[in-house]
């Protein structure tokens, strides 16, 4: 598919599904009819052309689809046929340009809500936002995370069928701010699911990095003050920078202190930077905007030696203060980090206590054993540095990661190759 055309269709699918949606409800039948016209739209739109009015064109075949649709369901017959009648001629027409925004761009967001839904699991919220508010279809999401495409399908519908009744509309007042983090927390998940694939053969997973951004932007547009909506923005796009320089001709995994700077995205970068100073006006600084900030002086670091540490370790402090509850992952970069400033003993004495405090979270995770192998390497514990990296090989499901810490083994034993699984 021309690609023009598939960025034009995935700008309009969610403002076609909600206004679908908000007149008619049935969800799931919804769903079915907008991906028809989709799919009619990439057909004929290459050869014939993009319609004057795209939105309007895509709004009015998914409307016959899903009268057709209902249409034959016999036991929906009268209502149908009611909401139809009632219908002004132009109801499925969206107005020129010029005449304001949309009203059916601000179902984007509402749509966003609807997929988040708390009776949802986390995994059916990812995969209805990515199918719904993403446009993606289920083969493709199904590819995304490794699963067949059956199985996928019946994730997605089962999550439609659970939103069964579930009126259309924005969340109550007193809900908004639980609900707006669901949606945040579902578009962080899509790109760190994407930025660093936790299992399979590819490392970096572009289309979910890109889609999670794509979306991000969208709800941005439509809440442009909310400082934790601007924050996870910049969060992505100042880590999506690196992209380029995280791999290599093999696909092998290079860690941010090696990475050539040259090939990081500089106008991804200003426009991150640019961003978490927006975010952090916009009122006290939560966990996206402070991860954005770490980011930031990563990414402004133009050498590894340049990086500012303390300043990181600072701000790892007030991320883990300010949290609901303890997040492991934070916690062990937060290593890291105080190994920068205060040396490998200090950063490995501060695992141990990380380890025993989480023990249930980390326990049979990659991520310690890496982190200990990298300090016990910088200590000079040769032999404890082999062992952590042989655990974190084996404990991790990411073969890119596999290889890297397989390689850091290798170098260890002075052997300069990689040894076998």
């Amino acid at each position: 598919m021309n690609t023009d055309v598939e960025d034009l269709l995935r700008h309009h699918a969610p403002q076609v599904l909600g206004a679908l949606v908000r007149r008619y409800g049935h969800f799931d039948a919804a769903e079915d009819a907008v991906q028809e016209a989709l799919l009619a739209a990439a057909q004929q739109w290459p050869g014939s052309g993009v319609p004057d009015n795209p939105r309007g064109w895509l709004i009015r075949v998914a409307s016959r689809r899903l009268m057709d649709q209902l249409r034959a369901d016999e036991a929906r017959r009268r209502r149908e046929e009611a909401e139809a009648a009632l219908a002004p001629p132009d109801a499925f027409t969206a107005p020129p340009p010029g005449e304001g925004r949309a009203p059916s761009e601000d179902d984007t967001l509402t749509l966003l809500f609807l997929c988040c839904h708390p009776e949802l699991t986390a995994a059916a919220q990812i995969a209805l936002t990515l199918r719904a508010v993403g446009g993606l279809t289920t083969a493709e999401i199904a590819r995304a995370h490794l699963v067949p495409e059956a199985t996928m399908a019946q994730r997605i519908s089962r999550a439609k069928q659970k939103l069964r009744g579930v009126p259309f509309r924005p969340p109550r007042p007193e809900d908004r701010d639980q609900r707006l983090a669901a949606v945040l927390q579902v578009l962080y998940l899509i790109f760190n699911e994407g930025y660093t694939a936790t299992s399979g053969r590819e490392l970096h997973r572009a289309d979910l990095a890109r889609e999670a951004i794509r979306l991000t932007r969208a709800v941005r547009r439509l809440l442009p003050r909310e400082g934790a909506v601007t924050g996870l923005l910049a969060l992505m796009l100042l880590t999506e920078a690196r992209s380029a320089a995280r791999t290599g001709p093999h696909g092998e995994l290079i860690p941010l202190d090696e990475q050539d700077r040259a090939l990081w995205d500089r106008d991804a970068i200003r426009e991150g930077t640019a961003l978490v100073e927006e975010a952090l006006a916009q009122g006290p600084a939560g966990a996206y905007q402070l991860q954005a900030a770490i980011a930031a002086l990563h990414d402004e670091a133009a050498r590894t030696e340049d990086t500012d540490w303390p300043q990181i370790l600072a701000l790892y402090d007030l991320l883990l203060r300010r949290a609901p509850e303890p997040d492991p992952m934070a916690e062990l970069s937060r290593v890291v980090a105080l190994a920068m400033v205060y040396g490998p003993e200090a950063g490995l004495a501060e695992l141990a206590s990380l380890e025993a405090r989480l023990a249930d979270r980390l326990a049979g995770h990659h991520r310690p054993a890496a982190v200990r192998a990298h300090l016990l390497e910088r200590s000079g514990d040769t032999e404890g540095a082999l062992a952590a990296y042989r655990t974190a090989a084996a404990r991790t499901l990411s073969d890119p990661e596999a290889r890297y810490l397989r390689m850091r083994a290798a170098r260890l034993r002075g052997r300069g190759a990689e040894p076998s699984p």
